[in-house]
């Protein structure tokens, strides 16, 4: 390289900003063995619940170098997604859904790539170097780059918390087979606070840094395929969409600040959206209400089913016709649900 790797280093952050990233760390693209036994321990638990694509990639998932043998470097990227939002506020109107911050807007999928394809094209032009480019949609664990990067601490809610950002950011990762100078990890500063971990509603941690993703609610209201158990209905509240109560609790959020991308600002009609016009959406309705949004990934089968466990718990008797039609479709998965709605609202 042509020119001294410190002056490129800081001008790879300076690019890395210009893109509208908010933090940037470096550190070497393989992770501790103890990463790959904590991921062990949580799968063979069945913790995983029927997220089988985490058994199937669970050896390429243990270190981004077995994945990619060739990778020397890890770039890790952040971006903030904050709106400001009272997160336990929204949850006392139990006539809108909730849907988590961070689908409140373009699908960050969308948003992050394309940066991060501009930023590492830059990079391996000027460094001649190969590159891979991933966010969240590859065998990658991000959340342990990212601290060893100096990005922040995995909380004991198992998520990234930094003393800049708070909890709301999103994570990119560039690998390269060009060795880099890599950044201080950062330290655990949770302490004695245990607030994430009480607050839970459905009571899925089993201990600091360790989930039952089948107690979850992102996991039931996203990531489950099936009938949510009635044992975690109640609790479910109006939450539609993920579960926000674990970082909205956090400390270190006082100093969270609004996102500044555009396209991660929140779009109005999400923030709180009536659970009575959700309710009416057909699929092709429901298909141009989400477009763009990561919500649509799940499909109306499943949204409908989140929103009729939301209207069981709202309370509102004006519900019940919606209910009784959801309760003659064809999806078992909706009519069970509806059923169960009508019932607790005539209790």
């Amino acid at each position: 390289m042509p020119i001294l790797i410190s002056d490129f280093v800081r001008t790879l952050k300076t690019q890395a900003m210009a893109e509208g990233f908010n933090a940037i760390g470096i550190t070497a693209a393989k992770l501790p063995t103890e990463i790959a036994d904590h991921l062990a321990a949580f799968v063979d638990a069945g913790h995983h619940g029927d997220m089988g694509w985490m058994v199937d990639t669970q050896t390429r998932r243990a270190s981004p170098d077995v994945m990619w043998p060739q990778a020397k470097s890890a770039i890790v990227l952040a971006m903030n997604y904050g709106q400001g939002l009272d997160v336990f506020a929204r949850l006392e109107d139990k006539s809108i859904g909730v849907i988590s911050t961070y689908a409140l807007h373009r699908d960050y999928h969308d948003v992050i790539k394309p940066k991060l394809k501009r930023l590492a094209g830059w990079f391996a032009k000027e460094a001649s170097a190969q590159v891979k480019v991933f966010v969240d949609t590859a065998p990658l664990m991000e959340k342990p780059l990212a601290a060893l990067a100096g990005l922040g601490w995995q909380g004991k809610h198992t998520n990234l918390v930094s003393r800049e950002l708070g909890s709301w950011f999103f994570l990119g990762v560039i690998l390269t087979d060009v060795e880099l100078p890599h950044d201080t990890p950062e330290v655990d500063h949770c302490g004695t606070c245990r607030a994430c971990l009480d607050i839970c509603p459905t009571k899925a941690f089993t201990g600091p840094r360790q989930i039952d993703a089948r107690r979850c609610i992102s996991y039931l209201t996203i990531e489950h395929k099936g009938e949510i158990p009635h044992e975690f209905r109640n609790a479910i509240g109006n939450r539609i969409y993920g579960c926000d109560d674990c970082l909205g609790i956090c400390p270190w959020n006082k100093f969270a600040q609004q996102a500044s991308e555009a396209k991660l600002q929140a779009r109005a009609d999400l923030v709180a959206p009536s659970l009575k016009e959700l309710l009416a959406l057909d699929d092709a309705a429901f298909r141009k209400y989400f477009s763009g949004s990561p919500v649509k990934r799940i499909g109306r089968e499943r949204f409908i089913r989140n929103c009729l466990i939301a209207a069981g718990n709202s309370g509102d008797q004006t519900l019940v016709p919606a209910l009784q039609q959801l309760a003659q479709e064809p999806s078992a998965l909706i009519s069970e649900a509806a059923s169960w709605a009508i019932k607790e609202l005539q209790v």
